[in-house]
């Protein structure tokens, strides 16, 4: 072969090489410098993704230990630390003389986080097998659970002893979700004396938190179970409660308290010293035996109320954890209504007490003079027609002026006086003296009671005034309706003279930071414009009332003291004209209240009151020999040997 064909055919076959290097031949050819800028090119693409990602996360990093160290140091120590609200201790409640009527014990008790606790009654089960758990226990526990929803600790058993305290204790492992409490109990050593006054306290419940966060307190309610529900452990709330506390509780992971770092003391809610004299109280309720109705009874130169009194009471000790359903249905569906304040909401005709100041109204407004005189048959007909309404009396009590009518409570002479007497001028003078008003007393709840008018009856029933409704108006039947606390209060400005205070219960609040007591409105609010000499001549004929020849003679009789009183009879269920009313053959409870209002020593009044007894009869016979009692304790320091011989048949006056 020659040289020349060699090199054509080395020159023909370069381009075939190359072509089979193409098409992935084995002697492939690789260009150095791309393949090796392709791979830098990945490399630094790698590790600016991996220093981006780093600078991210040192972003990230520096973010979250610069910008938000506060913020998460915050959080990472509420993990570690709780702040615990510290309820504080409630105020006292003391009588006029410093004895302890509500006070604060302590105790220990087991309580359940329902929102830890994913069946119930598996868990109240377990814990049965540990501490006894009554039935009464766990129905008090559900009503609580229906009562407080998103309650954080309900108790399943409180006032545990020693022993069961240790037993628990040594369990407690098994029971995340339970934990034992030292707790202060409100006690209210007397029970049931005084219930109405007193009130109660109760758990805190939805309606109680929307009041709270209304008044914009709710804060200081932290920690807080319990609130006044009643008397005046509810209307003096803000005083007794106290300012809350708080503490820095170090925490471990089951979230109980391992040590507490720093707290801020709660501050004690201020006592409170009423007027109430408690001895009084007790020597009053007892005097009505077994008997129904209420008793008010004011200091005079004050306006302080001295005894309170709604029978049948209550045990306010019941409430205190929560009343078990057995309590409550008890008291509920019992038919003498323990849980009815008769005192301050019963509504009731105020009868014959009503005559006294009827008769200041007919000499004030020149309706009768001292001498006026009438002659009683034992009824009295409007002009004209042949109605007959009775005198309690049959055949009368002959002539009879304004002394004697007070004296004998004679009908007669008091429906010729509301006949004389326009209705609009008579509810406005006797508006004066708290009927058909609030008397202002320093409890919530209290009832209106009625005092007729024109204007009344056309809203209440769309009619006018008829002659013979002011037949009964004065008398103190018909429309008429008072509070045993109008009442007591009518009474007590007419022994002043016409001086009005304000009955109140609470006479000093002492602050529980200083100890300075604030006295609660001892001055008068209005005097009345009143003649003296009529004053007088009322007050006079009331003294004779409780004289031989008066209606309350025998209440009055051996008294140590002068003083003046007015009975009185209201009736339950109409009697028909041409029947005579016997006790004997009516149901009891469809007999007639009895009445009575007095105050003493008459020429210088201590203590006015009014009393009333539900189905009681005469008030001669029933309510006016427990005004008696109640009257020569707290003038004279005498107690009754024995309990009052009540007679609701006896035949004196209504």
């Amino acid at each position: 072969m020659s040289h020349g064909s060699i090199g054509r055919n080395l020159f023909t076959a370069g381009p075939r090489r190359r072509g089979s290097l193409a098409a992935g031949g084995i002697g492939e050819y690789r260009d150095p410098g791309l393949e090796l800028y392709r791979f830098h090119l990945r490399l630094w693409a790698a590790a600016a993704i991996v220093l981006a990602a780093f600078a991210v996360l040192l972003g990230r990093f520096a973010y979250l230990q610069v910008v938000q160290h506060g913020y998460y140091s915050t959080k990472a120590e509420d993990n570690r630390i709780s702040v615990v609200p510290v309820p504080p201790n409630r105020g006292l409640i003391l009588d006029r003389n410093g004895v302890v009527l509500a006070r604060n014990d302590s105790a220990y008790t087991l309580e359940v986080d329902p929102r830890r606790v994913g069946d119930l009654d598996a868990l109240i089960d377990e814990i049965a097998t540990v501490v006894e758990i009554q039935p009464r226990d766990r129905k008090r526990f559900r009503k609580l659970l229906d009562e407080t929803k998103g309650a954080d600790s309900l108790p399943i058993k409180t006032r545990l002893g020693d022993e069961e305290v240790a037993r628990f204790a040594a369990q407690a492992f098994r029971f995340p979700a339970v934990e034992i409490k030292a707790r202060l109990y409100r006690h209210y050593p007397f029970g049931a004396v005084g219930s109405h006054v007193l009130g109660y306290i109760g758990r805190i419940t939805e309606r109680d938190l929307e009041r709270l966060e209304a008044d914009g307190v709710a804060a200081n309610y932290k920690g807080t179970d319990f609130i006044g529900k009643t008397g005046v452990e509810q209307s003096y709330e803000r005083e007794l409660h106290g300012v809350t506390g708080s503490a820095r509780v170090e925490i471990d992971a089951n979230g109980r308290g391992v040590r507490t770092l720093s707290s801020v003391p709660p501050v004690a809610g201020n006592a409170l010293q009423l007027t109430l004299d408690i001895r009084l109280q007790q020597v009053a309720e007892r005097a009505f035996g077994d008997y129904r109705g209420a008793l008010v009874a004011i200091e005079p130169a004050t306006g302080g109320v001295l005894a309170f009194v709604s029978k049948p009471g209550y045990d306010p000790n019941l409430f205190v954890e929560g009343i078990d359903p057995q309590s409550w249905d008890a008291l509920n569906s019992d038919p003498d209504r323990p849980l009815n304040n008769r005192a301050l909401t019963g509504a009731y005709p105020p009868g014959s007490t009503f005559k006294p100041f009827m008769a200041l109204m007919a000499l004030e407004l020149g309706k009768r003079t001292p001498d006026f005189t009438i002659s009683d048959p034992g009824f009295f007909s409007l002009p004209g027609q042949t109605h007959r309404y009775r005198d309690w009396k049959v055949g009368g009590h002959g002539a009879v002026n304004l002394h004697k009518s007070i004296v004998i409570s004679c009908d007669t002479y008091y429906y010729g006086l509301a006949n004389d007497t326009d209705i609009d001028r008579l509810h406005a003078f006797l508006s004066q003296f708290s009927f058909g008003a609030r008397t202002g007393i320093d409890v919530k709840g209290e009832h209106t009671g009625l005092l007729p008018s024109r204007k009344w009856k056309m809203q209440r029933f769309k009619q006018r005034w008829f002659a013979g409704d002011s037949i009964s108006v004065g008398i103190g039947q018909g429309y008429n309706l008072a509070t045993p606390l109008q009442l007591a209060h009518a009474t007590n400005v007419l022994a002043n003279n016409g001086v009005v205070y304000r009955p109140h219960l609470v006479r000093e609040v002492v602050d529980a930071r200083s100890g300075e007591r604030r006295a609660i409105e001892p001055e008068p609010i209005a005097t009345l414009k009143l003649n003296p000499r009529w004053i007088s001549l009322v007050k006079t004929a009331m003294v004779d009332v409780t004289r031989p020849g008066g209606t309350a003679a025998r209440a009055g009789a051996g008294a140590g003291y002068t003083f003046a009183g007015k009975t009185g009879t209201a009736q339950v269920i109409a009697i028909k004209q041409t029947e005579k009313y016997d006790e004997k053959k009516i149901d009891e409870r469809h007999r007639d209240h009895a009445l009575f209002i007095a105050f003493a020593p008459a020429e210088a009044p201590r203590i006015a009151l009014a009393v009333l007894v539900e189905n009681g009869g005469h008030g001669s016979a029933t309510a006016a020999p427990i005004a008696r009692i109640v009257l020569d304790y707290y003038l004279l320091g005498k107690l009754p040997d024995r309990p009052p011989a009540l007679d609701p048949t006896a035949e004196d006056e209504g």
